[in-house]
Parts: C-alpha cells; structure tokens; sequence
C-alpha cells in the first residue's frame, strides 16, 4: 500500500489537515469509553454503559456520514466529501465493536446471541442495519468502485437511507424511557431527507439555502408535533403543554430546538461562506 493512500492525504497524495484530524477525532468517544471503564466511571455495570456508549457512537458516525452531503453543497466546500468514506468506515467499526461488546456481556455464548438477535426485535433490527453498515464500508475502496461501476456502486450505496432509518428505529427501541437523543436523531433523519429530494428534484450538487432553511423550520415542527404526540399516546400527557415545552428552556432544550438549531446553523455558514467568499465566476476570454 502506498502510504499517501493512508487517510490523513487527500485524493491528490496530499496530506490533509482537516482529514487527519477528523481521523483522530474518531477514535476519541472509543477511547473515552475504554478510560471510563477502566477508572470505573461508568456505574454500576460498566460493560453495558459501554456497550450503550459505543451503539450510540455508531449512529451519531451515520448521521454524520450523512449530513456530509447537504453540507458540502449548502457550504460550496467540495472537500468535505472527501470525509464521508472516512466516517463511515468508523461508524462500521463503531458497530462491530458495539456487537463484540454484547457478546462479551453474554459470556462468549453464540448460541444465545444469535436467538435474542432473532426472537427480540430491535436487535434484529440493529443487526440488520450493521450488517449493511459492513457491506457499504466494505465496498466503499476505490477497487470496489471501479469493479461496480459508478452507477451501479451509487446504487448499493443508497442503502446508507435505509441503514439510517432502522438505526433511529432501533434507537428509539432500545432507549425505553430516555427518548431524547432518538428523537434528534429522528427529526434530523427527516431534514436529511428532505435535502436529497429537494436534491433529486433539482439536480444533483442544487441546493438553495433557503430550502435548507425551510426544511430546518419543517423538522424541528414535525419533531416537535412526534414528540408531543408520542407523551399523549404513551404517558397521557396533555399534548397541547408538550407542544409548549419546545418553545421554552423552562424544561431543559428539547429535541426540536436541538434538530432546528444544528440544521439551520448548515444554512447560517452557507450564506456567511457565500458572502465572505463566494465563488469566482470564470471570466470569459476576449474574442
């Protein structure tokens, strides 16, 4: 392997100071975790907060992932791209560690990992999800592409949409009672989709700022509208107080100011970047 294809160089055999950097970031919630554990900071049964820590770790590397893409056209910042594989990849690793993790917390025993992933539903769905985490970080080389094909290849990849909505699913799952995070998660999952049929629509790499900003007002409503709705159905709380909540801090910041505020900041920069720096039209040559 040559070494400018090892992660902190650019495509060009450059090194990357952002790519470096991000790359090393990565492994900090892992090694955060391992420390918590090993200086006894994690509660009362430690291999299960680290398994939750680590599975939380996978979808926030997802989400991530994902936002890449909006980001990268709402900020004309053609080398963000460039972390996506990156990301990912750790998001894939992030979920292996997470099973081993649970298997190490089930004595080793295959044969009882195997029927609670079959017979208890959100393990079934995070398995599934995991599983095509494995198959997009394994065929994201550039050997990969070119064996595909760069129609064929965007087609598999596609499936990172699919991974991200059994990721939220199982999230929500496996939370029980602490909600929160899932329905960020949930609420950004619904812009991010919006971006890639406002996207699709318009043409690939067009996505004006103010729709960035429109869907941003969008999903912090509908999470708002989902959370409220949830707390009616489940705990029989009045709808109308819950709906209330999102427009105060008097009960803490909840999961729409959180999905309005870190999408609409994407919008933010992206104007700020058009202002300060804006792209150069090519002047034409004279005749």
């Amino acid at each position: 392997m040559n070494f400018r294809q090892l992660p902190w160089f650019d495509y060009g055999g450059r090194f990357a100071p952002l790519k470096a950097a991000v790359f090393m970031g990565l492994f900090v919630p892992a090694i955060w975790t391992a420390a918590s554990y090993a200086l006894d900071r994690l509660g009362a049964r430690p291999l299960t907060e680290s398994i939750h820590q680590i599975g939380d770790w996978t979808i926030r590397f997802i989400f991530i992932a994902l936002v890449i893409s909006p980001a990268r056209v709402a900020l004309q910042w053609p080398k963000l791209l460039e972390l996506r594989r990156m990301i990912g990849v750790a998001a894939c690793l992030y979920g292996l560690t997470h099973l081993s993790l649970y298997i190490v917390d089930e004595a080793f025993s295959l044969p009882l990992v195997v029927s609670e992933i079959i017979l208890r539903i959100y393990l079934t769905i995070g398995f599934t999800a995991l599983t095509g985490l494995i198959v997009l970080a394994w065929t994201s080389t550039d050997g990969w592409q070119r064996r595909l094909g760069a129609r064929r290849w965007q087609k598999l990849h596609r499936i990172v949409y699919l991974i991200g909505t059994l990721a939220v699913i199982h999230y929500f799952l496996q939370s029980k009672l602490d909600e929160w995070e899932p329905t960020v998660m949930a609420g950004i999952f619904v812009w991010l989709m919006g971006c890639r049929l406002v996207s699709w629509r318009l043409g690939r790499g067009k996505l004006p700022l103010w729709t960035v900003a429109s869907l941003s007002l969008g999903a912090g409503v509908l999470t708002a509208l989902c959370e409220a709705g949830y707390y009616w159905f489940s705990l029989g709380a009045p709808f109308d107080l819950v709906l209330q909540a999102n427009l105060t801090l008097d009960t803490g910041v909840r999961p729409a100011m959180v999905v309005f505020v870190s999408t609409f900041a994407i919008a933010v920069l992206g104007a700020i970047r058009a202002m300060f720096w804006p792209n150069k039209a090519r002047k034409p040559k004279p005749a």
